[in-house]
């Protein structure tokens, strides 16, 4: 009946028209609803009449095609891919959470971020090819909706994947430095278990048993400030002697670098190097941190060796610093002499007072003489090339050296008496006389 003969029936007639008509169209979206649940059931029911070793072998494949990744890695990943694409269902939150720790697991075993994902997109792949046959469906709606669903699941799955990888690096970077700190530490200070410490020396390619020299290199500024030139020299230290015998680490405040004594001989740069000589040119190429100063311990054998490199080196900072010394590279054999100084310090420091100390009494206190005294021996006890450094007459250094015999009893011109004033001179660098007068 059409819609205008409804209208000229009664209000009861009409009424019952419009009941019909409800009643009808619920009883054809009830049926059009069966027909979809039907289907779903059965493309369900196909899927699960499958042998299970269709997944097995969508595994083994993607594992082929990613150069043999372990199977393993995909856990349930192939079950949640099949059921988005035969029902629609999206993955559960604790599905992700376990492709998640697969992730981890990937990164536990070695295998590479890259080669984790590829073993993914591979078995999606894998998968996807081999829907149609199990499916059977030839609706074009149906494919395109499992399309989406599985698109969805690989995109979460991948992100999660890729996430737990990420966080079990990071995790595990984090242990590692943490390792290498307390190793370095203990290796520096020279007191740990020697037994353990040849242990814990293995993973970091170091054989306790040669003998390795310790550098240490300090900014002008902020340690912090120069990081990247501290990846930097650690990279290029690498690349001249491999990544084993060799630790770059960081301690109060200087970059501390440890290495066989044959790194100069190994080499590839044109000219022979030292390992000093090397870690300045490659600090200098980055603008922060210059200018470097940088010690070279002597190398020793046996661990207790590397902390006596170490505290050459450190030692040897401490004495540039005071004897203001212009060279950015010291080496420990260089300062043997102030080592044999500073031994025995009351001696040294009676030497300074009974052989210089007169030269406070002098009018202008006893710096000028004291600078002219060691500008003097620095110059090789030539006066024109010592009034050249202190930017004076020559005349001025000759009256200088004569005020300084005067006061001391001891003539700098003179060869006889020349070692005992250029011992009390060295000495009061070393100890900062008369600044810091230690008597």
């Amino acid at each position: 009946m059409s819609a205008s003969h409804a209208a000229e029936l009664p209000e009861p007639g009409r009424r019952l028209h419009h009941d019909l008509l409800g009643t009808g169209s619920a009883v054809l979206q009830d049926g059009t609803k069966e027909v979809n649940d039907h289907r779903h059931a059965r493309i369900r029911a196909d899927v699960h009449d499958v042998h299970p070793s269709w997944l097995n072998e969508v595994a083994e494949s993607a594992s082929r095609d990613t150069g043999g990744a372990p199977v393993e890695l995909l856990g349930d990943y192939l079950s949640m891919l099949a059921e988005a694409a035969t029902s629609g269902r999206e993955p559960r939150p604790c599905e992700l959470e376990a492709v998640g720790l697969l992730g981890r697991r990937a990164a536990e075993l070695g295998v590479s971020a890259g080669t984790a994902v590829q073993l993914y997109l591979a078995a999606a792949r894998r998968l996807w090819q081999q829907l149609p046959m199990v499916i059977r469906s030839r609706d074009n709606q149906a494919v395109r909706n499992a399309a989406t669903a599985v698109l969805h699941v690989v995109d979460g799955a991948v992100a999660r994947l890729a996430e737990g990888y990420t966080d079990a690096r990071r995790q595990a970077a984090r242990w590692e430095e943490t390792l290498r700190r307390e190793f370095i530490e203990d290796l520096l200070r020279g007191d740990a278990d020697v037994g353990r410490l040849v242990e814990r020396a293995e993973p970091f390619g170091l054989d306790m048993a040669r003998p390795h020299q310790v550098a240490l290199a300090t900014p002008a500024g902020r340690l912090d400030e120069a990081t990247t030139a501290i990846s930097t020299l650690e990279h290029m230290i690498v690349q001249e002697k491999g990544d084993r015998e060799v630790l770059v680490a960081t301690k109060d405040g200087r970059i501390v670098v440890v290495a066989p004594p044959d790194l100069d001989a190994t080499t590839s740069r044109p000219e022979p190097n030292t390992l000093g000589d090397l870690m300045l040119a490659e600090l200098d190429r980055s603008p922060r941190g210059r200018p470097w100063r940088i010690t070279v311990g002597r190398p020793y054998p046996g661990s207790y060796g590397i902390a006596r490199s170490y505290e050459e080196a450190r030692e040897g900072l401490t004495m540039a610093q005071r004897l203001h010394l212009r060279a950015p590279v010291i080496h420990g054999e260089q300062l043997l002499i102030y080592r044999v100084l500073l031994r025995d310090q009351p001696a040294i420091s009676d030497l300074v007072h009974s052989v210089l100390g007169e030269l406070a009494h002098a009018r202008g206190g006893a710096e000028p003489l004291l600078n002219t005294l060691n500008a003097y021996f620095a110059a090789g006890c030539v006066a024109t090339e010592t009034a050249r450094r202190l930017h004076l007459s020559v005349r001025a250094v000759t009256y200088r050296l004569d005020r300084i015999a005067a006061l001391t009893g001891h003539d700098p011109t003179d060869p006889a008496r020349r070692f005992t004033i250029n011992a009390a001179a060295l000495g009061a660098k070393l100890l900062g006389w008369p600044n810091d007068d230690p008597g």
